[in-house]
């Protein structure tokens, strides 16, 4: 135990943050580091539980324990509590792939199953991983180590997300030949376009690329499955093929004039908005001077709401269709799951401070958009809904004499995705779930194609990063396996 009673002695400290109102201005991380001091403190307050449930990384019925790929939370706390820090880098390298990203994106249902959290402030579990694998950076620890013995098998991963990197990292280190195939132009995925700079600088990501580079990974960027080289191609020229395309079919609203100009999906914004800035060129949807309004209540529409907001938006509102949290747990949040609570993120922290009000509006239904003559937008028609039991189902209905028109010049649609893009399924022959993710053996990962697996979003629906890296690893030692068994046999044959 680190410090006995430190959880007593020291209060939860989180990572310093930017002033909301001038950190608008620009697009670099909203957060800052802790001092050594902070720090030492902070992981003096982790009790070393007798079952420390941060790092179980179980799940029960829909609801998730512990952190997904069960970092040895309680034994990192220590070192770092002692001042080890390699040590603690060590023993987060044993987990994770990607602390740097964890770190800065990850909601951390670690600190939701933390035993601190039944009746107090939880470990700040998540700033201490970034702080480890930071230092880590700063002083020359994380060097490309490829490895020492090469199989001879080669593997594709198409999608560079956090499952693609994830698989290819451990294959890498397995022995085997890696190619990763991107259709963007940079790798990264979801992390690269998904999730905006303040979160997650571009920069950390290019950082582990090319040291994934230069442990040996070659990554085609550019190259799309089915256009730039064929699904035969590639089964062909690779002894095993894992597809972690991610769930990139974004779901629709289809509301009377949905086709209007100014309606757009949230990940086509937040994409396009990224790749103006990496390239230093004009923003394709801009919110400048335009109210602009947010259809969805989760993480992808709190980050139109941020982006918005540093493009100079005149308004913006964020619409979701369930009631506001509630401050506390309710009976059936219990811990250790992920608390459903309330709570004000970066992003409507920054817009409650420009425009005092917090951007969320709660239980809304769209019912149409309207137009100018020219098919542009200029407003929306909203309804206020409950939810309701009937029949032993929950419904949801409309209150009726609710109905409001809302100015808007700029909508984003962020109400989730559907899976996998079908036009891709199609071209391996894949067979899909009832859900349209792609089909795996549960055991395996494999896919109903022999030789060809399946993780992350596109196998499991979306999720978290972490879940997403825990997939990625766990197909790897799938496939990892398959290989060598397929060796095995050609070299008894």
């Amino acid at each position: 135990m680190s410090k006995v009673k430190g959880f007593l002695t020291y209060p939860r400290k989180k990572n310093p943050e930017r002033n909301p109102l001038t950190r608008t201005k620009d697009w670099e991380e909203y957060t800052l580091r802790h001092s050594e001091k902070d720090m030492k403190e902070q992981s003096a307050r982790c009790m070393d539980c007798g079952t420390p449930f941060c790092h179980t990384g179980a799940e029960w019925g829909r609801s998730a324990i512990g952190c997904p790929i069960n970092n040895l939370i309680p034994e990192f706390n220590e070192l770092v509590y002692q001042g080890k820090w390699k040590q603690a880098l060590a023993r987060l390298d044993e987990t994770n792939n990607f602390p740097e990203f964890t770190g800065r994106v990850c909601p951390a249902p670690c600190e939701g199953s933390c035993t601190l959290a039944i009746n107090s402030d939880p470990v700040t579990i998540k700033s201490i991983e970034n702080e480890i694998i930071e230092r880590g950076f700063d002083n020359g620890w994380v060097q490309p180590e490829p490895p020492t013995h090469r199989t001879g098998k080669k593997v594709a991963i198409v999608g560079s997300g956090p499952a693609g990197l994830a698989a290819a990292d451990q294959l890498n280190k397995a022995g085997h030949w890696v190619t990763v195939y991107e259709r963007d132009d940079r790798a990264g995925g979801l992390l690269m376009y998904g999730i905006p700079n303040m979160k997650l600088e571009k920069e950390t990501i290019e950082r582990r690329v090319n040291l994934l580079k230069e442990e040996g990974i070659e990554f085609k960027l550019n190259t799309e499955i089915g256009v730039d080289i064929s699904r035969e191609q590639l089964t062909k020229d690779y002894d095993a093929v894992i597809v972690c395309t991610g769930a990139q079919q974004p779901r629709d609203l289809p509301i009377e004039k949905r086709e209007s100009k100014g309606v757009h999906f949230a990940m086509d914004y937040l994409t396009s908005s990224t790749k103006a800035l990496n390239d230093g060129s004009e923003f394709p949807i801009s919110a400048e001077g335009k109210d602009v309004i947010v259809i969805g209540g989760g993480d992808t529409g709190a980050d139109c709401v941020a982006t918005a907001l540093r493009q100079s938006c005149k308004s913006v509102v964020q619409f979701g269709k369930h009631p506001e949290q509630p401050k506390e747990r309710t009976e059936d949040n219990p811990w250790p799951h992920f608390p459903l609570t309330f709570s004000l993120e970066y992003a409507y922290e920054e817009a409650y401070k420009k425009y005092k009000k917090d951007p969320r509006e709660y239980e809304i239904l769209t019912k149409r958009f309207e137009t100018s003559d020219d098919g542009a937008l200029k407003s929306l028609q909203t309804v206020q809904v409950k939810k309701e039991l009937v029949d032993g189902k929950i419904v949801t209905k409309e209150i009726p004499g609710t109905e409001k028109e809302w100015d808007a010049q700029l909508v984003l649609i962020a109400i989730g995705f559907t899976g996998p893009e079908k036009d891709f399924l199609d071209q391996f022959n894949l067979k899909k779930t009832d859900r349209g993710l792609i089909w795996t053996d549960k055991s395996s990962y494999m896919t109903n194609q022999e030789g060809v697996f399946a993780a992350g979003d596109a196998r499991r629906g979306q999720s978290l990063v972490v879940w997403a890296i825990r997939e990625g690893r766990e197909v790897a030692e799938e496939c990892h396996s398959f290989l060598m068994n397929q060796h095995k046999a050609a070299y008894t044959g």
